[in-house]
């Protein structure tokens, strides 16, 4: 996928790239949408528990079929389409009863394609669903669940691609883009292939307006502020803040840890991002 780099019209242009894609010009199919409260970085008594959020374009959210319920019925890519909630691109599905369904667009899949979910061994291309143990071992997949029937949970960003190391009684190895490599149920379900749209890393926001854009508002050093207002603020002439970086509350920004401890989750890793194994 190519990246295109306009004439610019503004000095901010220069620095502008964008993904060069042939996607649907036509509005998100109505039956699949619906409208999404965006909080703005309120809780529910309308206070800013996080800063720096708000306005923002308006968007539509789309209704993304993670489960592919419809086993062993063949569908028809009709239309690849943008999604304004994900970086990944959504392809548009429409099945022999009418039926139309939105999934993660596959990388090379195009109009046209069929694509089928099964629980039995089918045709193995981009876009098939099918679970785990019915996979070739070091195959390519993405959106891949964590539990049986609970919808996809895991590689749905663009580019996204998890590697199926092994399966051993009723596990399955999985190494994420990360490094990290944890287990799911055998029964898991995944689709082949990557996530589409893998140039999106490379396209560059250019100005700070495209921020505005997406609801992110402008943020201030605290080396910047005043004493009052920041624990890194003040001191003669320009410094490092002379302590460990931290939010105007206190709260340490480095190095402390924000992970719950899960245990349905924690629990299934093996190796760590950092190549550490879990004993």
């Amino acid at each position: 996928m190519p990246i295109l780099q306009q004439k610019p019209v503004t000095p901010s242009g220069r620095f502008f790239l964008k993904n060069k894609v042939d996607l649907a010009k036509k509005r998100p199919e109505r039956a699949l949408t619906k409208c999404v409260h965006r909080k703005k970085g309120r809780n529910a008594y309308g206070r800013i528990t996080s800063r720096r959020r708000g306005g923002g374009h308006k968007r539509l959210y789309r209704q993304i079929d993670f489960r592919r319920e419809q086993i062993d019925q063949p569908s028809k890519v009709i239309a690849l389409e943008y999604d304004p909630n994900r970086t990944a691109h959504l392809a548009l599905l429409e099945f022999e009863d009418g039926t139309k369904t939105y999934i993660l667009a596959p990388s090379s899949v195009s109009v046209g394609d069929i694509l089928l979910s099964s629980n039995q061994k089918i045709d193995f291309k981009p876009g098939n669903a099918l679970p785990l143990n019915l996979i070739p071992l070091g195959t390519k997949v993405h959106c891949v669940e964590m539990l049986p029937g609970a919808g996809a949970k895991l590689a749905r960003s663009a580019g996204c691609e998890v590697r199926l190391i092994s399966v051993d009684g009723n596990h399955a190895s999985l190494k994420m883009p990360s490094g990290e490599i944890r287990l799911v149920k055998e029964s898991c379900r995944a689709t082949i292939g990557s996530v589409g749209n893998s140039a999106h890393q490379k396209s560059t926001i250019g100005k700070a307006g495209r921020n505005r854009w997406k609801g992110r508002r402008p943020r201030v050093r605290g080396v910047a502020m005043n004493p009052v207002d920041h624990p890194m603020g003040g001191g003669e002439g320009r410094t490092s803040g002379g302590g460990h970086p931290s939010s105007p509350w206190g709260q340490l920004s480095k190095g402390f840890p924000t992970r719950k401890k899960s245990k349905t989750s924690n629990s299934q890793i093996l190796v760590r991002r950092n190549g550490r194994r879990v004993k």
